[in-house]
């Protein structure tokens, strides 16, 4: 039952005490604040990772190689390591059943990139049909290199959506037009786009088959890119994605005669055990979070506390006066105990919607490196409030117990 008198007591207590109230409200507000805040930051991490790693397909493996540094069967170490077309065509065979998509590299070295009269300052680079969805890029106009063109060595060419802004003009349509790569023209079939955004867009591509020909490769590759197939969980991927990268460093050295501790010769980007250590760092930062976060409302809840011992202290002889009149024991905890509610939901409450205020409105600008958007769970948010309210009634439990328990006549000669 709604009961107005207890109401006025408690809202002309807060009036005598105005300054009291204000600061006990604002270590509580200011405790949900700081963790709410905290937790927005945490997620604004996790989500910053998140977009790092979609630049590429996030299960993406990628092989390069360098020179020896260890001696091993008798071969001296300084030797450089070449991959072939037999390696990629074996590990496609070897792991059949665990790729998703597989491309080779070839780089070429030096090429003159013309259109029509211009000059294009742009890399060229040989690569499988598989590529794009390894890379994770889209098609803005055309198609991308596709297996007829690999198999026949086709003379065709995809450019990005950087190069089609700096070199065509604004209303032009560049697919079917030609570039000259060498002294050869190829035909553009499509132009493509990458999320990792211009820096990622400063390349062509042809297929690998063409480029090994014509640009005097042989069977030489630069780089093995691959995706494994999808797997129920992220812990279950990580876990294929390390056989596979073990399984495919083990073959390696085992072809290039590379000794098995040598930490140079052959190298592997795994996307998945990088995510995985980023990840693990996100979680340990949130846990951090939520410790300060937690720590800072207890601070707040002890101030409730402490207050309403002081509140205690000063209706001593009021409380006595209302036992001498037949309050119950019970009557007394429970004004004690609104009050010290009250103060802590308004607090709790108030705090809360001025941080995810803040997070609504500023949380969408913030775009630093590995922050985007940091925002918080509503539920998460309003749980940890109600959490809080429960702990300022417990905070005001003991004031109240020790309220009721003042004998009557000790308390009328409080002064």
């Amino acid at each position: 039952m709604f009961d107005i008198e207890r109401w006025q007591e408690i809202f002309d207590t807060i009036r005598k005490n105005k300054l009291r109230t204000f600061l006990t409200g604002l270590s509580v507000a200011s405790g949900i604040f700081i963790l709410v805040i905290l937790l927005g930051f945490g997620q604004g991490l996790q989500n910053g990772v998140a977009n790092e790693f979609a630049e590429d397909a996030s299960n993406r493996i990628w092989v390069w190689t360098q020179t020896t540094t260890k001696e091993y069967k008798g071969l001296n170490p300084g030797r450089p390591i070449q991959l072939r077309n037999e390696n990629h065509k074996f590990i496609e065979r070897q792991f059949k059943e665990e790729l998703d998509h597989r491309s080779a590299v070839f780089r070429i070295r030096d090429a003159s990139v013309y259109y029509k009269k211009e000059v294009l300052s742009y890399s060229v680079q040989g690569i499988s049909y598989g590529y794009q969805f390894i890379d994770n890029q889209h098609m803005s106009a055309g198609r991308f290199i596709n297996q007829l063109d690999e198999e026949s060595a086709a003379k065709v060419v995809v450019i990005s959506n950087k190069i089609r802004r700096e070199v065509f003009d604004k209303d032009q349509d560049p697919v079917n037009e030609f570039l000259d790569i060498a002294g050869i023209k190829f035909k553009i079939v499509g132009v493509y786009g990458d999320h990792g955004g211009d820096r990622e867009e400063e390349r062509i591509f042809i297929p690998i088959t063409t480029a090994q020909r014509v640009f005097n490769g042989a069977d030489r590759v630069n780089n093995l890119s691959y995706t494994l197939k999808p797997a129920s969980s992220f812990n279950e991927a990580v876990e294929a994605s390390l056989n596979f990268d073990e399984g495919l460093q083990k073959y390696l050295r085992e072809a290039h005669i590379v000794a098995p501790d040598d930490p140079s010769a052959i190298n592997t980007f795994n996307s998945l055990r990088e995510a995985r250590r980023y990840y693990n760092l996100v979680d340990g930062m949130k846990m951090f979070f939520w410790f300060v976060g937690i720590c800072t409302i207890i601070a707040g809840v002890v101030g409730v506390s402490n207050i309403m011992l002081i509140v205690v202290k000063d209706r001593t002889r009021e409380i006595g006066i209302r036992k001498a009149l037949g309050a119950k024991p019970w009557s007394i905890i429970a004004m004690i105990l609104h009050e010290s509610t009250f103060i802590t939901a308004i607090s709790g409450f108030g705090g809360l919607i001025f941080s995810m205020a803040i997070l609504e409105f500023l949380g969408p600008y913030i775009e630093i490196e590995y922050v985007l958007n940091p925002s918080v769970n509503f539920n998460v948010a309003i749980s940890t409030v109600f959490v809080l309210i429960l702990a300022g009634m417990i905070a005001g439990f003991f004031p109240a117990w020790r309220a009721a328990r003042i004998h009557t006549i000790e308390a009328l000669r409080d002064e």
